[in-house]
């Protein structure tokens, strides 16, 4: 198995923050997995694309970059199943599936990162989520050293959660997720940016559109640093969305179907009149409110600090909590927002 060390992940990180590792290990066969869980590791992260991580401080946990590849398709009378390794890119792999007329996918093209980190955080965007097609995910446990299948209904996905990112979080690592796409396909328009396009809509071309909504609202993290959305559309009670809308009638909102109501992020964070502001080499983009960007900084702490002053003034304005959907990875591992205030 590859090691490396020290390790610099600033160019596996896409805020671009310099950051060593002390180790870093390469696993690409079932045989490096049992390796690894050989080990004494004490302190260590689970690395994809880094597209969905924020390093902090100087230094980082010992980490552990899968390099698992391959794709397969079976073909069935009603659906097609395909299995994508863990260390698949996740919108090449949408690509793919797209131009082999495999539908579903399309509507989560371009958002970065693995094949792998989708499943952990349930991605979605425009409507679809991951979990809508996730028919299982193979795991490999270090406690037992051995694979185990993950069916959709163990997954315990629900909106940006899984038990990969809870109970299961450290005790092991994916090597592959499978979807199931049905035959009978149907664009999903309900989402703004989209509801123009006619029902009868190709996927490719719903593919293309989605594309083209967010890379307008969206930067390049090759050219300016992010990590695209940093924090979750809170969902809030019925009661609280009713004061709210009384007082801001333009308030994008999506009602759940239990009662509660999901609000957008962006719009809560940039009608505390954060968009475009910058401070420290880091800053709120001056397009989409929900994503924060590094200009110069050499350091994740400021970007923590940035998400820090905006969960502050949206509390304040609004009374909503915001959660970052973005890990952020300490020496000692990975902290949430609240852990981070609290020291």
């Amino acid at each position: 198995m590859k090691t490396l060390s020290p390790f610099s992940v600033k160019e596996t990180n896409s805020f671009n923050v310099e950051s060593i590792a002390p180790r870093a290990y390469f696993p690409k066969t079932i045989d490096d997995l049992v390796e690894l869980a050989n080990l004494s590791l004490s302190n260590f992260y689970i690395l994809g694309e880094g597209f969905n991580t924020l390093f902090v401080k100087e230094t980082t946990p010992i980490i552990i970059k899968p390099e698992f590849k391959g794709i397969e398709i079976q073909e069935h009378e009603h659906c097609t199943i395909v299995k994508a390794a863990a260390s698949e890119n996740w919108h090449s792999f949408v690509g793919f599936c797209i131009e082999k007329r495999i539908n579903g996918l399309e509507n989560l093209a371009l958002i970065p990162g693995s094949v792998g980190a989708a499943p952990v955080q349930n991605i979605g965007a425009y409507g679809v989520e991951l979990a809508d097609y996730c028919q299982e995910v193979l795991w490999f446990d270090f406690k037992t050293k051995k694979t185990m299948v993950y069916k959709h209904v163990d997954c315990q996905f629900d909106y940006r959660e899984s038990i990969f990112k809870n109970s299961l979080k450290n005790k092991g690592l994916i090597i592959s997720v499978t979807f199931c796409f049905p035959k009978a396909w149907q664009a999903n328009l309900s989402y703004a940016g989209l509801e123009h396009l006619a029902p009868s809509v190709s996927a490719k071309k719903v593919m293309d559109e989605v594309i083209k909504v967010r890379q307008a609202k969206l930067p390049d993290p090759h050219l300016l640093p992010n990590a695209g959305s940093f924090f979750k559309n809170p969902v809030i009670d019925g009661e609280q969305w009713e004061m709210l809308t009384a007082e801001y009638p333009d308030m994008p909102s999506y009602p759940q179907g239990d009662g509660k109501v999901k609000v957008a992020a962006g719009w809560l964070i940039e009608k505390t009149g954060l968009k475009g502001y910058q401070d420290k080499g880091v800053g709120v983009h001056e397009k989409q409110a929900l994503v924060l960007v590094n200009y110069n900084a050499e350091q994740g702490k400021y970007i923590v600090d940035l998400a820090i002053h905006i969960t502050n003034k949206v509390k304040s304005v609004f009374n909503i909590d915001l959660e970052p959907e973005v890990r952020m990875v300490f020496p000692q591992g990975e902290k949430n927002l609240v852990e981070y205030k609290n020291g």
